[in-house]
């Protein structure tokens, strides 16, 4: 059987035995089969006459859109509604979180063929600048939450992102625009050292710290906010849209997401090929997110290859720095104990996948970058498919997640 495995803009093929042959877990299609809407007429429906009440209300507006490593599809959602916004001269904040500006490209993939319109109106939130930032209070956890004054200052507010699950959020969308996307350093660090607790994980909300700290951070925002959420299917085209108040629009949405994304497994696998699919491929960092999900496909002792490009990098300097200075995962587990620093969480969710599993890499980074973190580098992606298979025998089992950043397996 030959399989397509995407790898950045393109594609690789690699070759597998039928009876090696486990599954190919891919999002699911969407229940209607009827002629689908295009992108432009998804967003036109979702936000018909409550866009046009709410840009009613007086102040101005500010946009808040997802950086370049999301999927979000903004560049669509702006094909429909950037003439309103153009009208009511919107202004732009990229959530970047804690990651760097977007460059050019990153700029034309968020905004598409409008980013020449709001170029001079379009800002690039960063995390480290204290001096643009302004203090909210403290959730019960103990989050210092400091917002981009951007933020703090805008009249009124538009959000747009995507829902998918998060290995340790429950869901990327709705609140994240704020915590993370337009928050302080000391504020993402706090928040997501949450991520430690067991409670936090893909689809978990109810009882996960992480997200009822963001959502207590978002009701300390006094401004109206407007949510435009979207859903995209297998093949990153926008399948639904949920609009309205932040509140409702990501719930909706979370139903919506759920129909896609999670994925029925008959049993787990001794290999599983997991995609770090465009744009999720730009650094490991974000990259980690299709080792996780793939974990859940996994057999204790199976092993897991990791297909990304990586194309800037490690992407977190922190974890990096921390998984390559212990000899053992165990040892990593030790030193977040004696004192977390943003991007230990991510450490520590790739320590519990290493501690039951081999966990290989095809990418662009240094090899003895990759083995510095207890990753194999691999360069030929059959050969390594190959010997995994004949590692487990006659009986080996491997499965392939073509989109492993968003596709979260379901074992029966």
């Amino acid at each position: 059987m030959r399989i397509e495995i995407p790898y950045k803009m393109d594609s690789l093929t690699v070759e597998v035995a039928p009876e090696h042959f486990g599954a190919i877990l891919e999002l699911n299609e969407p229940e209607c089969k009827c002629e689908k809407k295009s992108a432009v007429q998804i967003v036109s429906d979702a936000v018909a006459g409550t866009l046009e009440d709410f840009l009613a209300l007086p102040g101005d507006v500010l946009v808040i859109v997802n950086d370049g490593t999301r999927p979000t599809p903004t560049r669509f959602v702006l094909e429909a509604i950037g003439a309103q916004l153009e009208k009511a001269q919107a202004s732009f904040i990229v959530a970047t979180g804690a990651h760097r500006a977007p460059n050019r490209e990153e700029y034309d993939f968020i905004f598409g063929s409008w980013y020449d319109t709001f170029k001079e109106r379009v800002y690039a939130h960063d995390a480290r600048d204290m001096e643009s930032m302004k203090y909210y209070g403290s959730t019960k956890r103990g989050t210092q939450l400091y917002l981009n004054k951007i933020v703090a200052q805008a009249q009124k507010v538009i959000v747009i992102g995507s829902v998918e699950p998060h290995y340790f959020a429950g869901y990327t969308g709705g609140r994240k625009g704020f915590l993370p996307g337009t928050a302080a350093y000391i504020s993402i660090e706090q928040n997501h050292k949450l991520a430690l607790s067991d409670d936090a994980h893909t689809l978990a909300l109810e009882g996960n710290p992480v997200h009822e700290d963001m959502m207590e951070a978002v009701e300390l925002i006094k401004a109206p906010v407007y949510s435009i959420m979207t859903v995209l299917d297998k093949d990153q085209e926008i399948d639904s849209v949920c609009a309205g108040s932040l509140k409702d629009s990501f719930e909706n949405a979370i139903a919506a997401a759920n129909a896609i994304f999670t994925v029925p497994l008959a049993e787990k696998a001794d290999v599983v090929v997991t995609v770090a699919r465009y744009p999720m491929d730009i650094d490991l960092y974000q990259s980690q997110k299709a080792i996780d999900n793939a974990s859940l496909a996994l057999k204790d002792g199976g092993t897991m290859i990791l297909v990304s490009s990586c194309r800037d990098g490690i992407g977190g300097d922190a974890f990096y720095k921390l998984l390559s200075s212990a000899d053992t995962p165990d040892e990593v587990m030790r030193k977040i104990d004696a004192g977390y620093k943003l991007g230990y969480h991510k450490a520590a969710k790739m320590v519990n996948v290493f501690r039951r599993a081999t966990v290989q890499g095809y990418t662009e980074l240094d090899d003895d970058m990759l083995r510095n973190i207890f990753i194999t580098p691999v360069h030929d992606l059959q050969k390594a498919l190959d010997d995994a298979i004949a590692k487990y025998g006659k009986d080996c089992k491997v499965v392939f997640m073509p989109d492993g950043s968003v596709t979260v397996p379901m074992v029966k």
